[in-house]
């Protein structure tokens, strides 16, 4: 039998919180676990695991952990990333592995801290009082689990659709439990914790390194085995500071077969450490070596490491903040009693529930996603859509959360929760980005786990090289020769740096996903910013693309005489999100007919509906599906070069609608631009051949380029046609779901958002706002993008090169002391931050 158990009390089965302890909670008569059975004919689920990871410090860690997974058969669909801290991966439960010990097996083989992520449906953290432990009764209705977070705090998760927040918690059940503060960002907690922890290290590892320098660099002459004795230990005392080293790099090379950053790290201090207590067992035993200890070597090069991992840590941490679009979301909302609008409340946001109507007050950030029922106002959604007009709403409309109103005072009617609106969806896209993995990473993967293993080869080089120097050219003991060839051994190990290689494109890839949110564009994959500069073909929908999307009827007949016919009309065209079905159901609507009740309604993408009404079988859509283009009706308003909308009654045509559409205000510019830099437009539609040309003809789109009467099908087929071309880089721009199939055939496809459901797209990308300029952005971000990801990939290689060299004594009156080649990784490191980050402040 297959069965999934979520175990309460569980310590990694957490979200969004940095508390690491756990405890079983107790729940009186149940158990402790609550387990969804699923019928035992059913093959075995797949479960997704979504958890934050704790001690990644660098793109070998990330390597050893993504090995790590891809080596267990019951992982797929592995992503990892480094900047978010995060992993996520596909689980198929076995007897021997399931969603209860996966994290157990993973914290096993890599040293790191897993915390999963549960994100189904919602969850309130609670604080027990004191001398309170468990909590009994029957669970309330709604209440999916329960479990541990720490020793007074618990979490619980509930369907919000079943059950809100404030009525589950004026349960009996809850009668002892207070509400908890909001947890912080799973993935910003993880990150600040290992910058905190990493910090931390640093300053001890800072205090323990400065007595050892006082005491290397002052003369100790008559006392050198007391101060000598001293300096050991607390040199001791600083590599059981830097232990995680040795336990990481044990265990990446046991479980992955792979050497990284942290064997360099460890071989070079621990060389230096060996070296030095051999050296001063020497001078205790009254024979001292002729250069001595050099116990300052392995301390101040731990120190400088963990400063240098520290700087990088804060610095990638800052890099996900600053492009954080969560921190859009308001954390209190003044809910209205809608039997009585006087009485009013200030919750928190997470204490909302369906039904809730707040209240927004003039200049303030609308909390959630709604539709306005009381008051007129603007809204500026510059930071949702990136477009900075001010949009005007009235009763009826949507608004959008994070949104700021301005003048008016708004009463509003929930439509989603905070943990669902558009904040969180356009985040959950963005750090989907994030997490994907643009094709020139594999490159950098690939030069970065080839790195270390060619570093180690490179240092025995350099110390045979040197020991032979010593011997032959200077005439140095075996000893001295063999000392000092370890100094430059130990600053070539240390001195490089593969972080640099594996930021390069990571990096500013978070950068560039951010930037684009700013201008409305949330790109959903990697892909589209990576490829973006290589488009050589624009193809576009019409209607609501290239137009405004929401045409008027500018004339109509009836050729039936039925009463009925407008109201079926009115009901018919309610079943279709199509512009044209759209107007003609505005117009029905300003002329007062009330909808009928219809059956079996089906709608036909590209196409139009159907659907029976008292026997009669009623048809709406398109001249050309209905067959009816050769009618006279249809005929004298083609000429007019409008669009037509048709009905037809048991194959008979009862009803012919003309309407007009008006270009975007910016379509014409966009085009224009996109022609001077010589990319080819098309234009593609499922509106008749006179309309689609009079619009192709305004915009200077090529008669050969335009496509009419277009089925979805015959659009991806287009689409596919020219990316059959060498060296095209195809990007389609489309609205409608029926150009869900074009937009997955296109190289990238650009979605125009004209609503709040930004996830429900097949597309690559998805446009906030209506301007079509962000074809033009999304082209300059990518080669802006790309042209950072070439100058961190050259700094680091000739940072690595000269480092190398300059560590290795290529030049004879300049070299890397061992003590130092620690700054390695945060000069390495530092430029490809900056590099990013400047990436925010370019106008696009």
């Amino acid at each position: 039998m297959c069965c999934v158990r979520k175990l309460a009390g569980h310590r990694h089965e957490e979200s969004d919180s940095t508390d690491s302890q756990s405890s079983d909670v107790k729940l009186g008569q149940d158990s402790t676990s609550t387990i969804i059975h699923i019928d035992d004919d059913l093959p075995c689920q797949v479960e997704r695991i979504v958890t934050n990871v704790q001690g990644m410090t660098c793109t070998g860690c990330e390597a050893n952990l993504r090995k790590v997974l891809n080596s267990m058969d019951a992982i797929s669909n592995v992503k990892i990333s480094l900047l978010l801290a995060q992993a996520e991966f596909s689980l198929k439960p076995s007897e021997s592995l399931n969603g209860t010990n996966i994290l157990d097996a993973i914290e096993q083989k890599t040293g790191f801290l897993c915390t999963r992520v549960i994100d189904s449906g919602e969850e309130l953290d609670l604080i027990l009082p004191a001398g309170i432990s468990k909590l009994e009764g029957p669970w309330p209705l709604g209440m999916t689990t329960m479990r541990s977070i720490s020793r007074e705090k618990i979490r619980i998760s509930y369907l919000p659709k079943v059950v809100g927040a404030r009525t589950l918690l004026e349960d009996l059940f809850f009668r002892s439990a207070q509400y908890a503060p909001a947890p912080t960002s799973g993935a910003v907690a993880s990150g600040r914790a290992e910058a905190y922890k990493s910090f931390f290290l640093t300053v001890v590892a800072t205090v323990l390194t400065i007595p050892v320098l006082v005491l290397a660099y002052a003369n100790v002459a008559g006392h050198k085995i007391v101060y000598g004795g001293v300096s050991l230990v607390l040199v001791t005392m600083v590599q059981l500071v830097a232990h995680g080293f040795y336990i990481k790099a044990y265990k990446t090379l046991r479980y992955s077969g792979m050497i990284e950053m942290d064997m360099l790290v460890v071989l070079s201090t621990t060389a230096a450490y060996v070296y030095s207590v051999v050296a001063f067992c020497f001078v205790v035993v009254g024979h001292p070596l002729a250069h001595g200890e050099f116990f300052e070597t392995s301390t101040l090069l731990v120190t400088l490491i963990l400063a240098g991992r520290t700087a990088a840590a804060y610095s990638r941490q800052k890099a996900a903040e600053s492009i954080s679009i969560q921190s859009l979301q308001v954390q209190t909302a003044i809910i209205v009693d809608s039997k009585d609008p006087e009485l009013e409340e200030t919750i928190d946001c997470r204490l909302l529930q369906y039904g809730d109507e707040f209240k927004v007050l003039p200049d303030t950030r609308i909390v959630t996603d709604g539709v306005i029922l009381e008051g007129e106002t603007e809204v500026d959604e510059s930071l949702i859509t990136g477009e900075s007009t001010l949009r005007p709403k009235k009763p009826g409309m949507s608004v959008i959360a994070g949104s700021i109103n301005h003048s008016g005072k708004l009463l509003v009617e929930l439509a989603r929760l905070p943990s669902e609106n558009t904040i969180q969806a356009i985040g959950s896209m963005v750090d989907e980005a994030k997490s994907s993995k643009a094709k020139v990473q594999e490159i950098a993967d690939r030069v970065a786990s080839y790195f270390t293993p060619v570093i180690i080869g490179i240092t025995a080089l350099v110390f045979v090289v040197w020991v032979a120097v010593g011997k032959s050219v200077r005439h140095d003991s075996t000893s001295t020769a063999c000392i000092n060839a370890m100094t430059y051994a130990i600053s070539t190990l240390i001195v490089s740096c593969p972080c640099a290689i594996g930021l390069a494109v990571p990096m500013v890839l978070v950068i560039a996903g951010g930037v684009g949110a700013k201008y409305g564009l949330i790109f959903k994959s990697a892909g589209g910013i990576e490829i973006g500069r290589k488009i050589t073909h624009v193809i576009f929908d019409k209607t609501g693309t290239l137009t405004q999307g929401s045409p008027l009827v500018a004339d109509h007949s009836y050729l039936n005489n039925s009463e009925q016919l407008p109201s079926t009309i009115m009901a018919l065209t309610s079943n279709s999100r199509h512009p044209v079905s759209s107007g003609v159901h505005q117009f029905l609507q300003a002329e007062a007919f009330e909808p009928v009740h219809l059956e079996h309604v089906v709608s036909i993408p590209g196409k139009g509906v159907e659907a029976t009404y008292n026997g009669y079988h009623i048809r709406g859509g398109s001249p050309q599906w209905l067959g009816v283009e050769d009618s006279p009706a249809v005929q004298a308003l083609l000429q007019r070069n409008l669009t037509i909308y048709c009905v037809e009654v048991n194959g008979a045509l009862a009803a012919v609608f003309c309407l007009q559409d008006q270009l975007r205000p910016d379509a014409l510019e966009t085009i224009q631009e996109l022609k001077r830099r010589n990319i080819s437009i098309s234009l593609l539609s499922g509106d008749n051949e006179q309309v689609v040309t009079t619009i192709g003809a305004q915009l200077g789109i090529p008669p050969s380029n335009i496509r009419s009467s277009c089925t979805p099908s015959q659009k991806a087929a287009y689409v596919k046609e020219q990316l059959s071309i060498p060296n095209c880089t195809v990007l389609f721009c489309g609205d409608g779901t029926n150009d869900a199939v074009a937009l997955a055939q296109a190289s990238i496809g650009l979605h125009i958002n004209g609503g709040t459901d930004v996830a429900q797209s097949a597309a690559d990308a998805v446009l906030m706002n209506s301007s079509l300029k962000r074809i033009i952005t999304l082209i300059d971000l990518s080669r802006a993008f790309y042209r950072r990801v070439v100058f961190n990939f050259v700094w680091s290689f000739v940072y690595n090169l000269f480092a190398i060299l300059l560590a290795a004594g290529a030049f004879p009156r300049a070299r890397i002391p061992p003590a130092y080649a620690g700054l390695g990784e945060l000069v390495s490191v530092l430029p490809v931050v900056l590099i990013a980050m400047q990436l925010r402040w370019k106008k696009f």
